[in-house]
């Protein structure tokens, strides 16, 4: 095993999905290119998300949105939208099928849930519910959210009729159980 694979086919990989803990899911045009399996998980600050917005006018307006995800050490059974990193020019399209791959990923993991703290103002909770997501720790200042699954996964990723599809023209899907 090398400390860091690339997954084009989430099907054939599934396995290696299943047993790394960290990773970037990158989707360009509405189409799933890869996921990145990392050693090591995605640290986040609030000095990285301010530098990063400062970039804006240096950023390329192409259609691509990554998202990092992390599998706790001490709780396996969950998965944790770090980060989301999207161009000026990501649309909609690229975006659900963006956390449509999570959920996917999720499913694979027979992960029990997916948490992630929402700080940009931008992404409403209206948003968030319509996403599959609902407020977590209601007594914190910072806005949490949680999408359960326990065992019951989203079916419309491998029903829909307009279901994206990887580099290689194949519609990712998750292993038979």
């Amino acid at each position: 095993m090398t400390i860091f694979e690339t997954v084009h086919d989430l099907e054939k990989d599934s396995n290696k999905i299943r047993h790394r803990a960290y990773g970037v899911i990158e989707v360009a045009d509405g189409k799933l290119q890869h996921i990145r399996l990392r050693p090591w998980p995605k640290l986040i600050s609030t000095l990285e998300i301010n530098w990063t917005a400062g970039l804006k006018s240096k950023r390329i307006e192409k259609d691509v949105c990554r998202l990092y995800y992390n599998q706790p050490f001490w709780h396996r059974n969950f998965l944790t939208l770090m980060y989301i990193q999207s161009s000026l020019g990501t649309t909609r399209n690229t975006l659900v099928t963006t956390l449509n791959v999570l959920d996917t990923v999720a499913r694979i993991k027979q992960s029990n849930a997916l948490l992630t703290e929402v700080s940009n103002k931008r992404v409403s909770d209206r948003a968030m519910i319509r996403w599959g997501w609902e407020r977590h720790l209601l007594t914190s200042k910072k806005r949490h959210f949680i999408k359960r699954f326990y065992g019951n996964y989203p079916e419309s990723w491998f029903t829909s009729t307009e279901r994206c599809h990887t580099r290689e023209g194949k519609a990712p899907s998750a292993p038979a159980h």
